[in-house]
Order: structure tokens, then sequence, then C-alpha cells
């Protein structure tokens, strides 16, 4: 097994976890938009299964000094990897108004996002997520759901925009696939609309045979199936495990089969 994490927390774990089979684990620090050379650098031609855990974990939501979270207060960071890249902080302090409100309206499909823009711009500098947390809750006028935070879907658009997530999902499919050899399944749980429909649509294109508009009578594409899928919907989280695991109710398991 190759396991793939940008966070040496999570790693250090897993090494500790699986020390008892280190002759069979491989576990690298490096995103999963990199699997295909590290494969290459380990001498893996092609694998049999590849399972894609997408988004934020449990463990860097529930510490606060990770600033992934509005719960408690901590620095304003969201870095899966805390010691490369610009910080949710950079993003906030830095971005025009308009593009800040740009940002959280396409990553975090908030209707108030110009709103909350301005209220942020007008707040600014913020270092810390309790800040940011109370402005935004400020800004958000009456009758918002009271089930879900008024920062919450700001704050998985900074979080996604930090770690570039949508990025590399589009950008690690296609070699992902390229790496399955014939027969071989590929698993992804996503976590919120915007990942499970990427992925939708991809497994959807790699399993026709031919991806030209609708309206053009001659194909002219060339394509040809690579994946057959094999969850029409995607598979979710029963009640039972809900129970025992409330986060898992946002979680959408799908999965395709390399044809060729």
């Amino acid at each position: 097994m190759l396991g793939l994490d940008l966070d040496p927390e999570a790693l250090a774990i897993s090494r500790q976890r699986l020390f008892a089979f280190q002759g069979r684990v491989v576990i690298r620090q490096a995103s999963y938009r990199d699997a295909s050379t590290v494969l290459q650098e380990i001498g893996w031609g092609s694998v049999d299964g590849i399972l894609l855990d997408l988004g934020v974990s449990s463990m860097q939501v529930d510490r606060p000094e990770r600033g992934f979270s509005f719960r408690e207060s901590g620095p304003l960071d969201m870095r899966f990897n805390p010691a490369s890249g610009a910080t949710a902080a950079d993003l906030v302090n830095l971005l025009d108004e308009k593009s800040l409100a740009d940002l959280i309206y396409e990553f975090g499909e908030e209707r108030y996002s110009r709103r909350i823009a301005r209220a942020i711009v007008a707040a600014r500098p913020f270092q810390t997520t309790g800040k940011l947390a109370e402005v935004i809750e400020k800004a958000v006028p009456g009758g918002y759901d009271p089930h879900i935070h008024p920062a919450t879907r700001t704050f998985q658009a900074l979080r996604i925009a930090t770690n570039q997530e949508l990025e590399t999902i589009s950008e690690a499919l296609p070699a992902l696939t390229n790496s399955l050899a014939p027969g071989g399944r590929i698993a992804i749980i996503s976590f919120h609309s915007l990942e499970d429909r990427l992925v939708k649509q991809f497994f959807r294109q790699e399993s026709r045979d031919c991806i030209c508009p609708p309206e053009q009578p001659v194909c002219t594409c060339e394509h040809t199936a690579t994946l057959k899928v094999l969850t029409r919907k995607p598979i979710v989280a029963s009640e039972q495990e809900i129970n025992v695991n409330p986060r898992s109710r946002s979680a959408k398991l799908r999965v395709a089969e390399k044809i060729k």
C-alpha cells in the first residue's frame, strides 16, 4: 500500500499505526495530485485500487491551532501542510473585496458573499478564526439556517482556496485513472457538492465512448471509455453510522472500475 498525505501529523500517526506492516506499506508526504510521480519513484507501474478521502480531517478540525474551525479561536491558517504555502489569513487580509466575494461565492456557495466580503475588508486585518467568525456572523442577516453556523460556508471557501483543493481534484483524476491496472477500482469519498460534482462529471465522461456535444451529428472526439461506473448513485452513510459518527452524514462514495 502507498499512503499519501500533506499533513506531517497524519503521516506520523499512520506510520505508528501501520508499523507492523512496514514491509508492505510506503508512506510519503505528498499530494495525491503527485501520485503518478511517487509511483514512478517507488517502481510501481500500476495499482489495483485507489481510495481518495477528500477534504479536511476530523483531526485537523478538532485542533484549534490548525485554524480550520470557528468553534474555538486559533490562528487563521487552514493549510493541510502547515510548513508550506499561503495561509487563509493571507487571503483574507490581502485580496480585494470583489476577489474575496467571488471566492466565498464560488467555493462556499454562500449567497451573502458580497455582504460578508464587505464586512471582512472593513474589519481587517485578521489573525484568528474567532475574530473572523464573529465578523461574518454579524454580517449575515437574520433568518439564516439555524442548523448551520453563518461562518460555515465562508470557512469552507477559504480552506478550499488555501489548499487549491478543486484544482487538485481536477488535475489528479486523469492521472490516477491512468495509474489503474485493467480491472482496478477507484473509490472517492467527497464531503461537499463541489467535490462530488467534479468526481461525478469525470466518472460520467470517462464511461462514455463519445464526449462530443449532443447536437453534433458525427463523432470527431475519438474518445473511448476508460471507466465503468459501479455506483449509479453515491453510497452514503447509514443511520447507524451517522449515530456513531455524525460527520459521516455529508460523505458520498463513488466507485469506478478501469476497463482498459
